[in-house]
């Protein structure tokens, strides 16, 4: 009986390669992984959570997106603003979406978001009345 060959590459290695590696940056102060995958349970964690004005619940999304440490630094006096942590977790969650964008994007989606110019899918009908065409019958014969 022949053993089975080793397998040349890790799923570790494959994943670095796929994600582009470990990169690291500064947010207020602390360097923290650029996240290359939601943690399970993120996003539903993020829908529950995303309105609530508790310390606690935005510490919860920062230490599961950047660590106990983040989440440790961000919330002790003086506090992250609220704006900073929610353009820090967007851009985060962006991140780990396979979405590059700039910390300058993330924090235009906020603001986008805050002013309801967030850019929504176009409702059922809109998406109808944009397709059709003009009709070429002038109605004569």
């Amino acid at each position: 009986m022949t053993k089975p060959s080793p397998i040349e590459d890790s799923f570790d290695a494959f994943w670095e390669e796929q994600t582009g590696g470990l990169r690291t940056t500064v947010i207020n102060g602390v360097e923290v992984a650029v996240p290359n995958d939601l943690p399970q349970g993120f996003a539903q964690r993020f829908d529950r959570l995303k309105d609530s004005d508790k310390a606690e619940d935005a510490a919860e999304l920062v230490a599961m997106l950047y660590g106990d440490e983040a989440a440790k630094k961000w919330m002790e006096p003086p506090q992250i603003g609220t704006r900073k942590l929610m353009t820090a977790l967007l851009w985060g969650m962006a991140q780990a979406s396979g979405e590059d964008i700039t910390f300058a994007e993330a924090y235009q989606r906020l603001q986008d978001h805050l002013t309801g110019k967030a850019k929504t899918p176009p409702n059922r009908a809109a998406r109808r009345t944009a397709q059709r065409k003009p009709s070429g019958a002038t109605g004569g014969r």
